[in-house]
């Protein structure tokens, strides 16, 4: 993004120059527009289940912001000429399925002729300026809770490799459809310094963005970090996508990890994610009242995980 032009903003707007989940664009009557658009590549075979992943994923940016969808539109490519418009109709309705859960429309969209199919959301939704929640505003003395568990990446990876069983499929098939929206509302009940979810960059590789964003540090406790059933003896045999080895190659300059700590530990803190959890970043005081309303609303997780301190060597600190 660096060698773009830059776009005039005032500072009630946000575009492509800031790091956060959404762009943010302010309305007369005090309302905030907040947009944003994602989609990929199927990462499981059935193509309704695809539907509801990609769907789920694109609804979870503007959860990260705090703000409530009001509608979407489809974003699609497909192959017409090699798979049957079937399977089309069961990705858009897969992805139906799951705008209908929250209650927002999907609007229309647009489909292009591509090699493979690619689905996913333009979602818009609406905040007010004391409910945003941005990535750039952490505080020392802040805790970090997660709300789903990490290895997304790993587990599909063996899944695409033919070595994942059925328990572990289904396992990392329910958390990439499980909403954001629990977790939202949660972190606007109880008030949070930031946010932000993780996903394509890994759990490192956002908290990176945050630290740097905000000008300070983290301490992570990798024995606090919850990970999906299987993602331990995946990572140790290799079974690691190249999205997660680009992503650690990212952040090692960033992090100080402690000891000897092994790279497939590393690697599991770097999995690229799809559709993950929220990150949220809490003062201490108002943790345990946040964690309790996570758990009131089931949300997958709801670990403590870290610390935010002043700005120190590393922006990241791993143990």
């Amino acid at each position: 993004m660096s060698n773009l032009n830059p776009v005039n903003l005032d500072n009630s707007q946000i575009g492509y120059e800031s790091l956060d989940d959404a762009a943010l664009y302010p309305l007369p009557d005090g309302r905030i527009i907040v947009q944003s658009v994602d989609f990929f590549t199927p990462i499981v075979d059935d193509p309704f289940t695809f539907g509801q992943i990609a769907a789920t994923n694109s609804l979870s940016d503007i959860y990260a912001m705090g703000a409530k969808p009001l509608f979407a539109l489809n974003i699609v490519g497909f192959p017409k000429e090699d798979l049957p418009l079937s399977v089309l109709t069961d990705i858009l309705n897969g992805g139906l399925s799951v705008t209908e859960k929250v209650g927002i429309p999907i609007l229309g969209g647009h489909t292009v002729k591509d090699k493979e199919p690619k689905y996913g959301l333009v979602v818009t939704g609406e905040a007010y300026q004391n409910t945003i929640t941005r990535n750039n505003t952490a505080k020392p003395g802040d805790v970090l809770i997660l709300t789903k568990p990490l290895g997304t990446g790993i587990i599909t990876t063996a899944i695409k490799r033919e070595i994942a069983d059925f328990q572990i499929i289904r396992a990392v098939t329910d958390t990439m459809k499980s909403l954001n929206n629990t977790a939202a509302d949660a972190m606007t009940e109880i008030g949070v310094s930031a946010c932000t979810d993780v996903t394509g960059f890994g759990l490192l590789g956002h908290l990176l963005e945050m630290c740097e964003g905000s000008n300070v540090s983290a301490v992570i406790e990798f024995d606090q970090v919850d990970f999906l059933e299987g993602v331990f003896e995946l990572a140790q045999k290799g079974v690691v996508p190249g999205g997660s080895k680009t992503n650690l190659k990212h952040v090692e300059p960033h992090t100080s990890f402690s000891g000897n700590f092994p790279l497939f530990k590393k690697l599991m803190l770097a999995d690229a994610q799809t559709s993950g959890g929220l990150l949220i970043s809490v003062p201490e005081s108002k943790s345990a009242d946040l964690i309790a309303t996570l758990k009131s609303k089931k949300t997958l997780s709801s670990m403590v995980i870290g610390k935010i301190y002043n700005p120190a060597d590393f922006k990241i600190y791993v143990n």
